[in-house]
């Protein structure tokens, strides 16, 4: 708990955590209304998948783009725009009034959300080099947080058949002013040294592990945000009030986790507690497959929980290889494990236009299983 000490202790540190916190209040907004916004545009489930994918197209638009950009203006600079720019960009989906629309709208979202997501790593791991500090586990538990937010207030206003746009517009608003007042605490943060010398492919070769893990990761994590309602409404047949449980809990654990993970860390080493999480994981998606809404909600518990602590020390491996910027390497990771929580729910949908849903969270427990091994390949020297 130190480094949330350490964060509510400075503006400096609260700031991006803010910025994390604010990415997944959105979503986990977004996650809620996704079977009333279905249901309004009349779409089936591989429709809204295609619609995803264009999100997951924005943000591989700025994968590439998303360094230069930070070189070119400041990590700070960029962070701020940003997120600001992010918030509204939601408005279009949520208001779409056709299906094309609908896709225009997630393209948008993808991009400022990506770039977004690459600068605010970056902007922590360039904080903890400048200052010495480890606070990106609990920067994402900020991002998990969010999104217990997000969907656990939004959840209690289900009953109540407000607009979602609405809902939306204010939760943008609060947001934005929350984030009006803390930006000037990072606006004017440059890093130290341009990444520009560091783009090879045998500087990025020891990235590859790293960056495939990541994409499985987090696609998983992204088709809980999309399909974890559609899973409980329509497979489980869960009660209304209970719909949004499930990403509620998935939140709360994932958070619960993050803010306890950069002392677990440091005891027991980045791989040995990746492994633990993964194995959690696992279990928690075996909890999912067997469809009773009850141990539904607590199997995605136990894969937040699990995964909870893959991301950070992911992040946390990648800067300490040799001869790599860290910002380049958390650029990399983040931006490939991004896109990974942007076609993972593309890929379900077509499994559950073709299949079921269950088959699709089937493939998110292979997924998991896939990440344990290549994990048990990762040098036993890193920590």
């Amino acid at each position: 708990m130190n480094s949330l000490k350490l964060i509510f202790s400075s503006g400096k540190y609260f700031a991006p955590a803010l910025v994390f916190a604010t990415l997944n209040i959105i979503y986990g907004t977004w996650a809620i209304y996704i079977p009333e916004i279905k249901s309004k545009l009349e779409i089936d489930d591989g429709q809204l998948g295609i619609a995803i994918f264009f999100m997951a197209l924005g943000t591989l638009s700025m994968i590439v783009l998303a360094p230069r950009i930070i070189n070119r203006f400041g990590v700070g600079k960029v962070t701020a725009y940003g997120v600001f720019i992010f918030l509204f960009s939601f408005i279009i989906p949520f208001s779409a009034s056709t299906y094309v629309w609908l896709c225009i709208g997630m393209y948008i979202v993808g991009g400022f959300s990506g770039l977004t997501d690459v600068a605010m790593n970056a902007l922590v791991s360039e904080l903890e080099k400048k200052d010495q500090v480890h606070i990106m586990s609990a920067n994402h538990g900020f991002f998990s947080l969010g999104g217990f937010l997000g969907a656990g207030i939004g959840g209690f206003f289900l009953p109540a058949d407000l607009i979602p746009v609405n809902h939306l517009l204010v939760v943008i608003a609060i947001l934005f002013l929350m984030n009006l007042i803390w930006v000037k605490n990072y606006f004017q943060f440059v890093s130290p040294e341009s990444n520009e010398a560091s783009f090879s492919f045998k500087n990025f070769k020891p990235l590859l592990l790293l960056a495939v893990i990541a994409f499985f990761i987090m696609a998983s994590e992204g088709a809980i945000v999309d399909w974890s309602a559609l899973y409980l409404k329509n497979v489980s047949l869960a009660k209304l009030s209970w719909i949004g449980l499930g990403y509620t809990v998935f939140s709360a654990t994932m958070a619960f986790g993050r803010f306890l993970g950069d002392g677990i860390s440091a005891r027991l080493g980045s791989k040995l507690v990746m492994l633990i999480g993964l194995f959690l994981a696992s279990i928690g998606f075996g909890f999912v497959l067997l469809v009773i809404p009850f141990f539904v909600i607590i199997g995605f518990g136990l894969v937040g929980l699990g995964l909870s602590v893959i991301i950070p020390e992911l992040f946390r491996l990648g800067g300490k290889i040799p001869a790599l910027n860290v910002s380049v390497s958390i650029s990399f990771i983040s931006g490939v494990g991004f896109l990974g929580f942007l076609v993972g729910p593309v890929l379900l949908g077509f499994l559950a236009e073709i299949s079921s849903l269950k088959l699709s969270f089937l493939a998110l427990l292979i997924f998991v299983t896939i990440s344990f091994f290549a994990t048990l390949t990762l040098n036993n020297k890193e920590r």
